[in-house]
């Protein structure tokens, strides 16, 4: 064999090992995702709508989302994206609680846009 044979398929052998090494971490985080959806998860769509899980149809494939009290949505199970963890919340209640306390808050000045000089027009003397 000729050292391109052995190098392509060295290549094509890498390829194949990484093609079911992803496959199986994106299967591992799906089986993830699916243990964390449980009705009173908070939960957020593909399409960016967050709520709380009410319930989940296995068999007809819908999510009910509270996305406010009394007001709820049914959505398809495959669009539930992700779940919200504490910890997120608790970087943002930080984050607030930082501003609330005097940290300086850096304000953008709007200022009015410069005059465009006036066009005239050129006559011939």
């Amino acid at each position: 064999m000729d050292p391109l044979t052995i190098v392509m398929l060295g290549v094509l052998a890498l390829l194949i090992f990484f093609m079911f090494r992803n496959s199986r971490k994106r299967k591992q985080d799906l089986e993830l995702l699916q243990e964390k959806m449980v009705p009173g998860a908070e939960v957020m769509t593909n399409f960016g709508l967050f709520g709380t899980l009410v319930s989940i149809d296995d068999e007809a494939n819908v999510a009910t989302i509270e996305t406010s009290p009394g007001s709820t949505v049914r959505v398809h199970r495959q669009t539930l994206a992700r779940v919200i963890e504490d910890d997120v919340a608790i970087e943002e209640d930080a984050a607030e609680e930082m501003t609330a306390e005097g940290a300086p808050v850096v304000e953008a000045s709007v200022e009015a846009p410069a005059e465009k000089p006036k066009r005239t027009k050129k006559t011939e003397s």
